[in-house]
């Protein structure tokens, strides 16, 4: 039985196939990796505006308890001792202190929330871009598998075509030079 004459582009589309197939996979195990990320920010950020919520309910309740103690301390300044006003003022002023202190931290409980947005938000892109990168990728594999099976160059030439866009999204999804 006499042995079928292989063309030589067989081996470049052989090869081709499995670089398209090994960045595929790359770009699916990236692009879930920055989906985590993106889930794990959401959820941190969440957590921190609870925080900051919680840090303001708790401002606002020392504000209202200050401002009522005022509001009696105008009261019993000429009806009462001074030692009596001296505890209001005394209190006014620990009040003062931690609606101070809370919104010092909530500041910093902000920040944080913003950053932690700010890292979804750029995971959000990278995923984004590996998403794109593996459906050209694979678009491509399937049109190399075709190409070889009917030994049809054409079809390997355009699979290779839309594989270069895979590729392109494949390196955007580290440095994101497309917006």
């Amino acid at each position: 039985m006499a042995e079928e004459k292989k063309d030589p582009w067989l081996n470049y589309l052989a090869l081709s196939t499995v670089i398209l197939a090994v960045c595929a996979t790359l770009s699916t195990f990236k692009g879930g990796g920055y989906s985590t990320r993106a889930v794990m920010s959401q959820s941190q950020a969440s957590d921190q505006w609870a925080f900051f919520q919680a840090k303001s309910v708790k401002s606002n309740l020392y504000a209202i308890q200050r401002e009522k103690l005022q509001m009696e301390l105008v009261g019993l300044t000429g009806k009462s001792s001074q030692a009596v006003a001296d505890v209001y003022t005394k209190k006014v002023e620990e009040y003062s202190k931690k609606i101070e202190t809370y919104d010092k931290e909530k500041s910093g409980i902000q920040a944080e929330a913003k950053r932690l947005e700010s890292v979804r938000d750029e995971s959000q892109k990278h995923s984004q871009a590996f998403g794109l990168a593996v459906i050209f990728l694979q678009i491509a594999i399937l049109l190399s598998s075709i190409a070889g099976l009917l030994k049809k160059k054409p079809v390997w030439l355009l699979g290779l075509a839309i594989g270069a866009f895979g590729l392109i999204y494949f390196v955007n999804g580290f440095y994101l030079f497309i917006k």
